[in-house]
């Protein structure tokens, strides 16, 4: 059945325009790295998926550990790495951080490290009722299409269970999110999106610079046809990796756990997972 892109019950207030200009970066005090049980019983494993960006990581673990602490949400920052050889695979490092969140989790946030969210009335809390869509189409500075799913996504652990995590199939960029949007209604989810926000595309700041770091959009060999059909059994049950370190980071007073990664491809499977 055919996932609903309702409004969420309105627990997003309305929020003045954002400057237009880019916000300076956050102070963080350092009492206000440790976890406050107060805040409520919930716990968020924001994850990153990352390869080399390292100039936006240094602004977005600061940026995103002060907007949640404002907002009382318990969380942990998890950079999950890729340091292997092969081409960057999203889905597969959401997977991965999925897997090493620990159990002091219970819901997650898909988060590209190059998208911030300027509108403090966004909502992060714990999406009992289904996914919630924080980067929604009619906000997201560059993809507006009904179906699109990536940027933010929140999703509690058992709803990521319910679908299998992510398909392993998609190495280089994009169409990894679309794939995730049909598990979504095959596991008969409801998606939520926010309501009540008004600052439009002026929501987030997309510091991604195309210049300076091209995105792999190559399409090689069979790839054209083969990784744009949905994946009935991969994800969660097939994925294949292993973590080759874990370190703990401060960056500005900020917390945050990066988890260098080694991903393993079956080239018979999906031998575009190598540029040629």
């Amino acid at each position: 059945s055919a996932v609903r892109a309702t409004c969420r019950p309105s627990r997003v207030r309305t929020a003045g325009p954002p400057s237009s200009r880019r916000p300076a970066p956050p102070s963080v005090r350092r009492q206000a790295t440790a976890d406050d049980p107060s805040w409520g019983p919930h716990k968020l494993a924001l994850i990153v998926p990352f390869r080399e960006r390292f100039e936006e990581l240094l602004e977005f673990v600061p940026y995103m550990h002060t907007f949640l602490n404002k907002k009382k949400i318990r969380h942990k920052i998890l950079v999950i790495n890729q340091v292997d050889h092969y081409r960057f695979n999203r889905a597969s490092l959401i997977n991965v951080g999925h897997l090493e969140s620990g159990n002091d989790t219970d819901y997650l946030a898909m988060h590209d490290v190059d998208l911030l969210p300027l509108n403090e009335a966004l909502d992060y809390s714990f999406p009992a009722d289904g996914p919630f869509h924080v980067a929604s189409p009619e906000l997201h500075p560059l993809y507006h299409y009904k179906t699109y799913v990536g940027g933010i996504l929140l999703l509690t652990k058992k709803h990521y269970h319910m679908c299998n995590g992510m398909s392993n199939r998609f190495w280089g960029w994009g169409r990894e999110d679309d794939e995730f949007y049909r598990r979504l209604r095959k596991a008969e989810l409801q998606l939520f999106r926010p309501s009540g926000i008004t600052t439009g595309y002026k929501t987030f700041l997309h510091i991604h610079d195309p210049a300076w770091r091209k995105r792999d959009q190559k399409r090689v060999a069979a790839q054209k046809q083969e990784q744009f059909k949905v994946d009935p059994e991969g994800g969660l049950t097939n994925l294949r990796y292993r973590v080759e370190s874990r370190q703990e980071l401060t960056i500005s007073g900020a917390p945050c756990t990066v988890i260098n990664t080694r991903l393993e491809c079956d080239q018979n499977q999906t031998p575009w997972c190598l540029l040629a």
